[in-house]
Order: structure tokens, then C-alpha cells, then sequence
């Protein structure tokens, strides 16, 4: 989409046409669950977030500068809305997988220590983790991850680094973690 059909579509879309917005914010919703769904690592869970992050898109579009694009403001109110969520109460004490007994320390060691890349992620800090989501599952460039961060360049490749550095225990020697 050229950037003056874009800028037309936000004009439209902040006068209150939802099919403009529709159109603004449709093709980025895919690439939005992927990165709720690693963020939080709960289907039901990154589908609200998207849905809440949506709502919120909705309502700030008045906030969108001009020339901005739209892929990386929309994913930062995604990524906002997923530290809401990890961070809200109800989430850290209702949260759990499987049967009580198959969460013990052992069988997640056994897991990770596989081939389980999510599981591995869950054992980073929210800031880490959201930076390799961003850059290694939605293939997204640095620029984009910093400005959906709302972070330096810097920042999110220092972060990355120290991610991929963190996870390196979980994986045998010959997988592929870079």
C-alpha cells in the first residue's frame, strides 16, 4: 500500500470509518497473535490480548502521527497489552499447565532441554523474551523491534544478546541457537 493510500485510510479511519480502519489494522493481525501468543504462551490468552490491543488501536488512532507506519504502532500496543497482562495479578496466580504434579522443576528441565524453543523463552525476563519474539519469530528488523519496544536500537540488540546468551544452557551442542 503506497504511503498516501495509507495516509488517506487513516484520515477515513479517524473520522470514524471502521472498514478504513479494518483495512489499516487487518493485515497485521496475524503477525499481532504471533507475537502475543510468544509473549504469553496462552492461546486464549493472546487472543484477548490482540483483541484488547485492537480496541486500544481503535481508540488512539487520534494519537497516530502522520507518516507513521502502521505495522509497528499497531504491534506495540500489542506488545503494551501482553506486559499488561503478564504483569496483572490473575495471571501469575490462575497460570499454570498440565496436571499439578507434571510442573515439578525435573520435568520442565526434561523438557527444555529438548527441542522446546517456548519453553526455553518462558524462562527469560519479559524484555528479552519480547525482543526475540519480535526479531526471530515475526522476522521483524531491529528498527522495527526498538520502535514496537519503544527502546533504542542498542537496547534491543543488548537484549537480544544477553536473550540468546540465557538460553544457550537449555540446548545440546549442534542445535541451532545464534
Amino acid at each position: 500500500m503506497s504511503d498516501e493510500a495509507s495516509e488517506h485510510l487513516v484520515s477515513r479511519a479517524k473520522a470514524g470509518d471502521r472498514h478504513a480502519f479494518d483495512e489499516l489494522v487487518g493485515p497485521h493481525v496475524d503477525r499481532a497473535f504471533r507475537h502475543a501468543f510468544g509473549m504469553l504462551h496462552d492461546r486464549e490468552a493472546a487472543e484477548d490480548a490482540v483483541q484488547e490491543a485492537t480496541l486500544r488501536a481503535w481508540r488512539k488512532l487520534g494519537n497516530l502521527r502522520p507518516g507513521t507506519p502502521m505495522r509497528p504502532w499497531f504491534l506495540g500496543i500489542v506488545a503494551n497489552q501482553c506486559r499488561t497482562t503478564l504483569r496483572g495479578r490473575w495471571w501469575s496466580v490462575l497460570r499454570f499447565e498440565g496436571p499439578l504434579g507434571a510442573t515439578s522443576a525435573g520435568f520442565e528441565d526434561r523438557i527444555v532441554r529438548g527441542h522446546d524453543v517456548r519453553a526455553a523463552l518462558r524462562k527469560l525476563p519479559t524484555d528479552q523474551r519480547e525482543v526475540l519474539v519480535l526479531h526471530y519469530y515475526l522476522d521483524l528488523p531491529v528498527h522495527e523491534v526498538a520502535a514496537i519496544a519503544g527502546i533504542p536500537v542498542g537496547t534491543v540488540k543488548s537484549r537480544m544478546s544477553r536473550g540468546i546468551l540465557a538460553m544457550r544452557p537449555f540446548f545440546r551442542v549442534g542445535e541451532a541457537v545464534t
